[in-house]
């Protein structure tokens, strides 16, 4: 399972509705509107998960 860096849900990796590639690293994703918030600032979702 992985965890949609947007809104924190688990996606099985098979279902996900979208999927990016940022920095060599592939995130998963539980709609396409995660995806296209994710797209436009990767780095706003990647700090939260840094906490």
């Amino acid at each position: 399972m992985a965890i949609d860096p947007v809104c924190k849900m688990e996606v099985e990796e098979s279902n996900a509705a979208a999927t990016s590639e940022y920095k060599g690293r592939k995130y998963y994703f539980c709609a396409v509107g995660c995806k296209k918030a994710f797209d436009q600032n990767p780095e706003k979702y990647l700090a939260e998960e840094k906490k």
